[in-house]
C-alpha cells in the first residue's frame, strides 16, 4: 500500500475523491472508451472542464452523454483529433483557446499490423509518440498559461520490449515486428515525460509517465482470436499465483488520475508510475512491474526530443508543400 492508501485495486473515482478541479481544464486523448473514458469521467466528476479528443466525434459525444449521466457533470466537450495526421493535430491546436491545466496523452494503438501515418511514419511510433509530441508542442503556450500544468503520458510495461532504435525508428531496415514497434513507442512515451519536464518545468509544466496495469480494452483489437485466448490463459495463470490481477477500466484509469491530480505530485516530473505510486527502476520487469533504465535515460530523452522535432518539422513542410 502507498503512503496515500491507494493500491492496484483503487479506482479513478477513489483517487480523485475530495479533490476539487473546478476552474481547471483538461484534454484526454482517446477519451471515448477504455481507460480514457474513465479518466475523463473522474476528472469531470471532480469539477474539471474536460475535452475528449477523439478520431470519432460521434463516439465522443456518446461518451460525453454517458459521463454527464453518471456524474451530473455537463462540462464535457468533444473535439476531433487524429493523432496519425499532423493536419488534424494542428487544427485541434488552432481551435484551442485559453489555458490548459491537464493534458492526458491516453490514446494509442497496440500491436498494429505494419502501416504508416499520414506523414509516412510507422503507425505505432507515429501515433503513440509523434502525434502526442506534436500535440504537446502545439499546446505548450496553453499549458504554460495555466501556471501549474501537468502532462500525463500513458506508457506501458511493453516498454521493456524495445528501447528507441534511433537508426531505424520506422522499421525500414529490419523486419517489422508489432510487439517491438509498440514497445519502442511506449519507451518514447516515458522518455517524453523526462525531457518535457527538463525543458518546461520553468514554465510550470511537469510530465510523468505511467503503466495503467493489465486491462481488457479496445486496445487489443489488433490481436488474433488465438493471441487473445493465449493472453487470457496467461493472465489467469498469473492471477492464480497472487502476483498479478487484471484491472477493470475504472481501476486502470486510477494511476492516470493520480498522476494528474495528486497534491503531492505538484512540481514533480520525469518519473514513471504504476498502481498509484512511483515504480521501481529494475534491470528486468517483475511480470509487468517496474521500469527499465532505458525508459528514463536522460540522454536518450534529449536525443528523442531533437529527432522528434525534426520529424514533425519535416512533416509540416511536406503539408505546406501540398497545400494541405
Amino acid at each position: 500500500m502507498s503512503e496515500h492508501g491507494f493500491t492496484a485495486t483503487s479506482t479513478a473515482a477513489e483517487v480523485v475523491d475530495g479533490i476539487d478541479l473546478s476552474g481547471r481544464r483538461a484534454v484526454v486523448t482517446g477519451g471515448a472508451s477504455g481507460i480514457g473514458i474513465e479518466t475523463a469521467r473522474a476528472l469531470a466528476g471532480a469539477g474539471a472542464e474536460v475535452t475528449i479528443a477523439v478520431r470519432n466525434p460521434a463516439a465522443g459525444e456518446e461518451a460525453a452523454r454517458d459521463i454527464a449521466a453518471s456524474t451530473g457533470a455537463d462540462r464535457v466537450r468533444v473535439a476531433p483529433l487524429d493523432l496519425a495526421d499532423l493536419a488534424s493535430i494542428d487544427a485541434f491546436v488552432a481551435a484551442w483557446d485559453g489555458p490548459l491545466h491537464l493534458l492526458v496523452d491516453n490514446a494509442g494503438v497496440m500491436d498494429a499490423p505494419h502501416g504508416t501515418t499520414a506523414q509516412g511514419w510507422e503507425t505505432q511510433f507515429g501515433t503513440n509518440h509523434l502525434g502526442h509530441f506534436a500535440l504537446a508542442l502545439g499546446l505548450h503556450p496553453a499549458l504554460a498559461a495555466a501556471g501549474d500544468a501537468r502532462i500525463v503520458s500513458v506508457s506501458s510495461s511493453g516498454h521493456a520490449a524495445s528501447p528507441i532504435v534511433f537508426d531505424d525508428l520506422f522499421f525500414e531496415r529490419r523486419p517489422y515486428d508489432p510487439g517491438l514497434a509498440y514497445g519502442q513507442s511506449k519507451t518514447a512515451n516515458s522518455l517524453f515525460a523526462v525531457e518535457a519536464t527538463r525543458r518546461w518545468a520553468a514554465d510550470g509544466i511537469t510530465a510523468n509517465a505511467l503503466m495503467p496495469g493489465g486491462i481488457w480494452t479496445p486496445l487489443q483489437r489488433h490481436w488474433s482470436p488465438e493471441k487473445r485466448r493465449a493472453a487470457e490463459e496467461q493472465s489467469r495463470a498469473a492471477e492464480a499465483t497472487g502476483l498479478f490481477a487484471m484491472k477493470t477500466p475504472e481501476q486502470g484509469a486510477a494511476t492516470s488520475v493520480y498522476v494528474a491530480t495528486a497534491p503531492e505530485l505538484q512540481g514533480v516530473g520525469g518519473r514513471y508510475f504504476e498502481d498509484c505510486h512511483e515504480a521501481e527502476t529494475v534491470d528486468e520487469l517483475q511480470g509487468i512491474h517496474g521500469v527499465l533504465p532505458h525508459a528514463l535515460d536522460p540522454e536518450d530523452a534529449r536525443r528523442l526530443w531533437d529527432v522528434s522535432e525534426e520529424l514533425v518539422a519535416q512533416g509540416r513542410a511536406a503539408l505546406s508543400a501540398t497545400g494541405a
